[in-house]
Parts: C-alpha cells; sequence; structure tokens
C-alpha cells in the first residue's frame, strides 16, 4: 500500500516537473533566437548562459537544489573533453548548463526531431547517427573543430542511461581517442541522486532532491593509450561514485 502511495505521489510530481519544463521553455524559446546569427563560440556561450537560467528556474520550482564542486579545477586549464555519468534523462539538461564553462554535448540525431526543444537542443550539440559511419566520422572531426574554438567537448562514455545496480556501465572508446587525437585532458564528472529523482524505473516518476555536480582532477594523456585512459577514468569516476552517492 505505501509503495503504491509512493508511486501514485511520484508520478503526480512527474507531471508537475514535465509541466514546469515545458512551460518554463516557451518563456525561455525566445532568448535563444540569437543563437541563429552568432557565430562560433559566442553561440555556444550565449545557448549555455540562456540555458543556465532556464534550468536554475526549472530545478527550483520542480522542488530539486543544485550544487557543483571543483570548479577550480578548469581555472586555467586548455579546452578539455568533459566525461560525465549518465543515470537518468535529467543529467543532459543541467550538465551543459552548470559546467564552469562553455561546451557542447554530443546528441544522437533523434533529440533534433522533438517538437521545439529539439532545434533549442542541437544548438549546443554536436548531432550523431550512431547508425551511420559517416556521420560518426563526421561528428569525430566536429568535435575536434569545437576543441579549436577553444570551447569544452562534453561526452557521456556510457553511451546511454545506467540502468543497472553498478555505479557505471562499461565505458565507449569515442571520447578517449579524442582526448588521444587532440593531446586534449579528460576531465571526469559525476552526477549524483539523478537517478533517484528521475529514475528509468518506474516510469513517470519524480523525487524533488538535491542534484551534486563533483568534477574531478584533469587526467592528463600523456603516456597513455586508448584503453590505459579509459580504464583509468572509469576506475577514478566509480570509486568517486561509491564513495559519495546518497543513500
Amino acid at each position: 500500500m505505501i509503495k503504491k502511495i509512493q508511486l501514485f505521489i511520484g508520478r503526480i510530481l512527474a507531471f508537475w516537473a514535465l509541466l514546469v519544463f515545458a512551460s518554463t521553455m516557451f518563456i525561455f524559446i525566445w532568448f535563444y533566437l540569437p543563437c541563429f546569427f552568432l557565430a562560433e563560440p559566442n553561440k555556444t556561450r550565449w545557448h549555455r548562459l540562456i540555458s543556465r537560467m532556464w534550468m536554475g528556474l526549472f530545478l527550483t520550482l520542480a522542488g530539486c537544489r543544485f550544487s557543483v564542486t571543483g570548479k577550480h579545477y578548469f581555472d586555467g586549464l586548455e579546452p578539455a573533453i568533459v566525461i560525465c555519468n549518465h543515470n537518468s534523462l535529467i543529467d543532459v539538461p543541467v550538465s551543459t548548463p552548470f559546467l564552469p564553462r562553455a561546451n557542447k554535448t554530443i546528441a544522437k540525431k533523434s533529440f533534433i526531431y522533438v517538437p521545439i526543444f529539439g532545434w533549442v537542443y542541437q544548438f549546443g550539440s554536436v548531432i550523431v547517427d550512431r547508425k551511420d559511419n559517416q556521420s560518426r566520422r563526421a561528428s569525430f572531426e566536429e568535435m575536434k573543430r569545437v576543441l579549436g574554438k577553444g570551447l569544452d567537448m562534453l561526452i557521456y562514455p556510457e553511451g546511454t542511461r545506467n540502468k543497472t545496480s553498478a555505479p557505471l556501465k562499461s565505458f565507449y572508446d569515442g571520447a578517449f581517442k579524442l582526448a588521444i587525437d587532440t593531446q586534449k585532458p579528460i576531465v571526469p564528472v559525476v552526477l549524483l541522486n539523478t537517478k533517484k529523482i528521475l529514475p528509468a524505473y518506474p516510469t513517470m516518476s519524480f523525487r524533488p532532491g538535491k542534484i551534486q555536480m563533483d568534477i574531478l582532477a584533469p587526467i592528463s594523456t600523456e603516456g597513455h593509450t586508448v584503453e590505459s585512459l579509459k580504464k583509468l577514468a572509469f576506475d577514478t569516476m566509480a570509486a568517486h561514485y561509491l564513495k559519495y552517492n546518497p543513500a
């Protein structure tokens, strides 16, 4: 009985969060219009500024708090490849705006077909069709250009949401190949508590709470292969998640 009540409340809160997300999007949509005219990197910087204000309002109205630790690791750091764990649908809209510097994220092509949100999202993303080898190659080159313009590149190396009980899913090679090719540092980022706030199961359930973004020390590519860099990043993030993930 208690579980049924909790599920009922969770679905009401999920409906409220969805309503808040959609209604605030219609408020902020107009402020994204300069993105049609701005050149990079100013386009991405403007996109992040507006997204930060939008997500700040959304999280407040949805009953969530957000905190960031480790921002000092970006002080004086060259453009970097940021890697982040992925537990929830809420990870993507909150991670890009609240990182200390302007960044683009890698995004599935299917996202751009979401009405209104799709074109807002693609302004801050490198779009890839994972089923198309040519698209994957083109997106890899585009990510290099993003770094070359002084922006960070945000990648979720697990690929999709982690719906398991393990702290992380296995990592794909892409982020680490990019780091080795460009000789740019990897910055691990761990999001905590998003799996509880907006879980994959049960569907349409929301639980207000605190989201914490922990930025960890950058990892140099010096002396690393793709495999050794991937393993070090995985072990570092998994250990941090297990140590600090709220009970």
